[in-house]
């Protein structure tokens, strides 16, 4: 059989899904997964150095993919940066959720680890990009060094957000993740809240609902 030539980025993350859902575990081998599927294993590292950097890919699709959805809508570019953000919390999660399968597959032996993991390096580089270009008010410090720390604390903060969101989603048996969508409502309403030094009655009931769903993030 003839060896398929039009081999596209696309197709070998198609690939590597489903061989990973399929079989509940990674190739063995760049070789074998090639062979596999019909392709020469030189158009593997056409696009990927290995079966890590396909997988950072993933995440950072899941990302990107959202972002257009975004893009593409006229209410968002009218919204002020708490509802962008929220719409991003949706969309995104949304996303994971028309992949949960493999998302779990390749998060859940790790979930208490999130932060550490390679797996999700691309993403959060995309969505640190996100949170700088949000124009997030916050308080002037009004001296260059401590705007430059304010600024890191601001994206690393916001990426430990969603890292918690992520474990919650993976955590989250209710019916259609309907508390996945009141944890992340509460979490990006506290949040601003913290950051506008507003009052903080959405920072305590946030706490409650934390309380009672007892997340656990190691």
């Amino acid at each position: 059989m003839a060896k398929k030539k039009n081999i596209k980025e696309s197709d070998l993350i198609s690939f590597y899904m489903d061989y990973v859902l399929t079989h509940n575990h990674k190739p063995k081998t760049i070789y074998a997964f090639a062979k596999d599927h019909n392709f020469e294993e030189q158009k593997f590292y056409e696009f990927f150095s290995s079966f890590e950097t396909l997988e950072q890919s993933i995440f950072k699709i899941f990302f990107d993919n959202t972002f257009a959805i975004l893009e593409k809508s006229e209410d968002y570019h009218s919204f002020d940066a708490r509802h962008k953000l929220l719409s991003f919390y949706f969309t995104f999660f949304e996303t994971l959720t028309a992949n949960r399968s493999y998302v779990v597959q390749a998060l859940s032996r790790d979930k208490n680890k999130l932060k550490s993991l390679k797996t999700l390096s691309h993403l959060k580089q995309r969505f640190s990009h996100y949170i700088e270009n949000l124009n997030i008010q916050t308080i002037d410090l009004k001296q260059e060094k401590l705007e430059k720390l304010k600024s890191k604390a601001l994206k690393e903060s916001a990426w430990i957000q969603l890292l918690v969101t992520m474990k919650f989603w993976l955590d989250d048996t209710s019916t259609s993740f309907e508390k996945t969508d009141v944890f992340i409502e509460k979490s990006v309403q506290a949040s601003f809240d913290i950051i506008n030094t507003t009052p903080l009655k959405s920072i305590i009931d946030f706490g409650k609902f934390l309380y009672k769903e007892k997340i656990n993030m190691n």
